[in-house]
């Protein structure tokens, strides 16, 4: 699989851009040079330091599978899956996500201080990592048709109407909950669904349970709604 970081700055960064090239004849020509984007996995860093021109570009990919550059579409490989990251601390210089483009990412993961233990193993590491190349040890471990095939076999995943109505009674709550200025779209559903078919398939299970569902609903929900100011 292919992977890229990038830290956000302008559309063109991540996008690409027309490049002017000379043929050996002397005749110049405009060709697209691929940006970042033109991976099977992306990870943004910081994504609200992302002007908004630039996080519109990435809201296209998410949704259409494809960017728009000098009035031509490309479509972006496959798989396609975009990983972001977001500093909750700093506010000056950022960019404020809108909540269309929160709602294309299937999850939200709070990622809290390391634990004692975990901490010690984080400094070993860096302390055997003598060469400075973290990377060296890193294992082919996928192809792109194991990924094909197992989305397959989540898809199958049975769901019985029971636990489509009890996602949907989850979804329909946050929208009438008196503590919550905004509740979840129907995005949210589809995606508590298609996470709990994916954790139903970890556990070795052609079904879905309602465990599965409470396993994916915190993740999916916390950053589609939003809480009434007076009860933040």
């Amino acid at each position: 699989l292919d992977t890229k970081s990038h830290g956000l700055a302008e559309a063109a960064d991540i996008i690409g851009t027309s490049i002017l090239v000379q043929s050996p004849n002397g005749e110049r020509t405009f060709r697209f040079q691929h940006g970042p984007l033109f991976a099977n996995i992306v990870l943004a860093d910081e994504i609200n330091r992302a002007s908004p021109k630039t996080q519109s570009a990435l809201l296209e990919a998410m949704q259409e599978r494809h960017v728009t550059a000098g009035g031509q579409t490309y479509e972006l490989p496959k798989p396609f899956f975009v990983l972001a990251t977001q500093n909750p601390i700093e506010q000056e210089g950022t960019y404020r996500l809108p909540e269309a483009q929160l709602d294309r990412f299937m999850f939200k993961v709070v990622i809290d201080y390391p634990n004692l233990v975990d901490e010690c193993e984080i400094i070993r590491r860096e302390h055997e990592a003598l060469n400075g190349d973290k990377t060296v040890d890193v294992q082919i471990v996928v192809q792109k048709a194991d990924i094909d095939n197992v989305k397959s076999i989540v898809r199958s995943v049975l769901v019985e109407q029971n636990i489509i109505e009890y996602i949907a009674r989850i979804v329909q709550e946050t929208r009438e909950h008196p503590f919550l200025y905004l509740g979840a779209s129907p995005r949210a559903s589809l995606a508590i669904l298609n996470a709990s078919k994916g954790f139903a398939a970890l556990h070795g299970r052609d079904f879905v349970t309602p465990d599965d569902v409470k396993d994916s609903a915190l993740a999916v929900l916390q950053h589609r709604i939003i809480v009434a100011p007076e009860k933040e």
